[in-house]
């Protein structure tokens, strides 16, 4: 198990060429400390752990890990559905170019239009943003502010040994003077 800087983990998952809607996440508070816990998972690729905490409002610390290689019958119940959910979440890369991001937004507004000129659902204005803007990752999420989950508590019984090596590395980075982090 390799432990790796957050975003690079990110990368992993904008870069994995999965089924962009198949993701799934559940997060909320570290167990103890400052930060968050984020566990993010596809049936195709597998699932990661990842840990962070906002220094400031323009820098976020973390590491990360992969988890799992796959999603199984075991896993698959601890990570959120549509109908488990409290909300979504999207991976998004940095647009290459001016003209990218032209098309995107040309695109966006066409989406937001279409939706505001018939009937929808929240959940469809969603996917179609995601779709417009070539989200590599997105999908549904259950995430605590304030708490953990009961699915990341299982996840993180299931994964102990990830957790207590992410949980070192972590420590690492984390400045002793500071005593909370930004949300």
């Amino acid at each position: 198990m390799r432990v790796r800087d957050w975003e690079d983990i990110l990368e992993d998952v904008a870069e994995s060429k999965a089924d962009p809607s198949g993701w799934r996440a559940v997060g909320g508070d570290r167990e103890r400390g400052i930060g968050e816990d984020l566990y993010l998972g596809h049936p195709d690729v597998g699932a990661y752990q990842i840990k962070t905490y906002a220094k400031n409002p323009y820098q976020v610390e973390g590491v990360g890990t992969r988890i799992a290689r796959r999603i199984d019958d075991e896993l698959d119940p601890l990570f959120p559905n549509e109908e488990t959910r409290n909300g979504h979440f999207g991976v998004q890369q940095g647009v290459e170019d001016e003209e990218t991001a032209k098309e995107q937004v040309q695109r966006l507004g066409s989406v937001i239009e279409t939706h505001a000129d018939a009937p929808t659902t929240p959940d469809a204005l969603f996917e179609d943003i995601m779709d417009a803007m070539d989200s590599p990752a997105y999908g549904p999420m259950e995430f605590d502010h304030y708490d953990r989950p009961e699915g990341m508590e299982t996840l993180t019984d299931t994964f102990e040994e990830a957790e207590e090596l992410l949980e070192v590395e972590f420590d690492d980075i984390v400045d002793e003077s500071v005593d909370r982090g930004f949300q």
